[in-house]
C-alpha cells in the first residue's frame, strides 16, 4: 500500500513549498497585468522590474562603439522602441564576440478595440466613440463589459515642447451594448452576425447642451467628453492634448479563481503572461550570480504588433533582433564573421499561448496533442512552419525540462484545422537564428477574458530560467549532421 508522506515530513514540504510560491507568482502576474492595459504600460511595468534588479536604460539612437561603450561584460542592459516594444539583456563576463545569444521572444500587445484619429460620434441623443478593430479578436466578447481606455497622449508642455504621458482611466466610461432579443429576428439569434464597423461602436453618455461650454481650443477631432476625461487623469488641460493613441479595455481586473484558485481569469493573457515569465526568468538570472561566468549574452526581447502580422518598425519583422544582436556583438568585437558564428550558435525561444483543451470542443484537438491546464507548458510544432520548432529546437527544451522535472506538453494542430502562427518562424527566417515555440495553455485565446493556470506560469518561468542556465550547454551536448 503507498505511504503517503505527512504534513510535515521533508516529502511533503518542498510540494507545499513549491504551491506556495506559485500561488504567490499568480498572484504577482494579475498585478502585471491590471497595471498593463496596453503595450506602452507592460513596457513601462517592464522598465521598472528590470531597474529594479540594477538594469541600466541604454539609448538605441546613440553610438555602442564610439569611445568608451555602453556595454560591457556583466552588464545588464535594456533599450526601448516606440514605448511599446523592449530588448533586456546580460552579457556574461566570458562573452567573446562569436559566443551564442540565449534569447526570448514574446509579444506585448493583444487583439482589441481601437479610438480612431476622428472618434468623435453622436447618434440619437448618444456621445459614441469611433473604434477600430485590431489583431484578431473574439468581438462579440466586447458586448456589454464595463470599459475604460488606455494608452498614450501628446501634451503640449510649453511653447514648441511636448511630452508623451500615459494614461489610464479605469473608470468604465465605455460600454458596447448588445440589441436586445426581443428586437432581432430568429435568423439573426441564431447567427449572432457582428458587422464590426456598427455594431462596435461604443457609447459614452447622453448629449447634453454645451450653452457655456468652451470647447474652443480642443482637439476637434474628439469629443470633449473624452478629452475632459483625459485631462483629468493626466493631470493637464485638456486643450494641451494635441494627440492620442488610446485601446479601449476592460476595467474588471484580473483574478485568481477556480475552486483551489488554480487558474487565472485576466484579459490579454495573449501575450502578457510570456512577457511576465521571461523578463522574471531573465531578472532572476542576472541576480542569482551566474553571470560572472556566463560566457553569453541572455535576452528578452518583447515585440509589439504581432496580433496583426509583426510587419512594422516596432515588430518581430523589423530588423530589431538582427540589429540587437549585431550591435552587442560589434561592442566588443567588429568583426562580420564572428556574427555569424554567434548567429549559428544561437537559440531563439518563441513564447505565445498555447492552445488547452477546450471540455465542451474537445474535438477541435488532435487526440494524442491536446494540452491541459496545469499540466505544462506546450511545444508547439508544425511541418508547414506555422512554428519553428524543429527536432534539435525541441529537444534542447524537452531535455532542459527533464533535468529539471519541469512538466511539458506537445501541440500539433489537426489535419483538418487552420493553425495559427507566431513570431517564431518570422524570426528564425529573418535572422538564421535557431528556434522553438513554446507556451503555457489557455483557453478562450483572443477574448477580452482568458483563462489560464497558475502552476503553467510558475513552471513556464523555471523552464526560461533554466534555459539562460544551461540552454546552451545542452545545444552543444547534441552532436549535429553538420560536424
Amino acid at each position: 500500500r503507498e505511504r503517503r508522506p505527512h504534513a510535515g515530513s521533508p516529502d511533503a514540504i518542498l510540494p507545499q513549498r513549491l504551491a506556495r510560491m506559485s500561488a504567490e507568482f499568480g498572484k504577482r502576474f494579475t498585478r502585471f497585468v491590471d497595471g498593463s492595459p496596453t503595450p506602452f504600460h507592460c513596457v513601462s511595468q517592464t522598465v521598472k522590474r528590470l531597474e529594479a534588479c540594477g538594469f541600466t536604460r541604454i539609448r538605441e539612437d546613440a553610438s555602442w562603439a564610439k569611445g568608451e561603450s555602453p556595454v560591457q561584460r556583466g552588464g545588464r542592459y535594456f533599450y526601448t522602441r516606440n514605448g511599446s516594444t523592449i530588448v533586456a539583456f546580460t552579457v556574461g563576463g566570458k562573452f567573446e564576440a562569436g559566443n551564442a545569444f540565449k534569447v526570448v521572444g514574446a509579444h506585448t500587445d493583444s487583439p482589441a478595440l481601437k479610438v480612431k484619429p476622428n472618434s468623435k460620434r453622436t447618434a440619437h441623443g448618444y456621445l459614441q466613440v469611433g473604434a477600430e478593430c485590431y489583431g484578431g479578436g473574439l468581438w462579440h466578447t466586447w458586448f456589454d463589459r464595463d470599459l475604460g481606455v488606455a494608452g498614450r497622449a501628446i501634451v503640449r508642455a510649453e511653447e514648441g515642447k511636448y511630452e508623451q504621458r500615459l494614461v489610464h482611466i479605469r473608470r468604465p466610461i465605455l460600454r458596447v451594448p448588445t440589441l436586445c432579443i426581443h428586437l432581432q429576428s430568429a435568423e439573426e439569434r441564431g447567427a449572432l452576425t457582428i458587422n464590426k464597423e456598427t455594431h462596435l461602436l461604443p457609447i459614452m453618455g447622453l448629449i447634453e447642451k454645451s450653452l457655456n461650454r468652451d470647447d474652443e481650443g480642443l482637439d476637434g477631432r474628439h469629443t470633449p467628453e473624452l478629452l475632459q476625461e483625459l485631462a483629468t487623469e493626466i493631470g493637464c488641460d485638456a486643450k494641451a492634448i494635441v494627440d492620442l493613441e488610446l485601446t479601449l479595455c476592460d476595467t474588471q481586473p484580473p483574478t485568481v479563481g477556480g475552486k483551489n484558485d488554480e487558474f487565472v481569469f485576466s484579459p490579454r493573457l495573449d501575450n502578457q503572461m510570456h512577457c511576465f515569465t521571461s523578463i522574471e526568468a531573465l531578472s532572476e538570472y542576472a541576480e542569482s550570480g551566474a553571470l560572472e561566468a556566463d560566457a553569453d549574452v541572455s535576452v528578452v526581447v518583447l515585440f509589439d504588433h504581432e496580433e496583426c502580422g509583426s510587419q512594422s518598425a516596432v515588430g518581430a519583422g523589423s530588423p530589431i533582433m538582427s540589429d540587437a544582436v549585431e550591435r552587442i556583438s560589434f561592442c566588443f568585437d567588429a568583426d562580420p564573421e564572428a556574427l555569424k558564428v554567434s548567429i549559428s550558435k544561437s537559440l531563439l525561444l518563441s513564447a505565445d499561448g498555447a492552445h488547452a483543451v477546450h471540455p465542451n470542443y474537445a474535438s477541435k484537438h488532435e487526440t494524442e496533442h491536446a494540452p491541459k491546464m496545469g499540466a505544462g507548458t506546450v511545444i508547439k510544432t508544425n511541418d508547414n512552419q506555422r512554428y519553428a520548432t524543429n527536432a534539435v529546437t525541441g529537444f534542447v527544451v524537452r531535455e532542459l525540462a527533464r533535468r529539471h522535472d519541469i512538466p511539458i506538453q506537445e501541440f500539433v494542430v489537426r489535419n483538418d484545422c487552420p493553425c495559427g502562427t507566431t513570431i517564431g518562424p518570422i524570426i528564425a527566417a529573418n535572422t538564421g537564428i535557431r528556434t522553438v515555440d513554446i507556451g503555457c495553455p489557455q483557453l478562450s485565446m483572443h477574448s477580452i477574458r482568458e483563462t489560464c493556470a497558475v502552476d503553467d506560469l510558475f513552471t513556464n518561468y523555471k523552464l526560461l530560467k533554466a534555459f539562460y542556465e544551461e540552454g546552451i550547454e545542452v545545444d552543444r551536448s547534441l552532436k549535429g549532421l553538420d560536424e
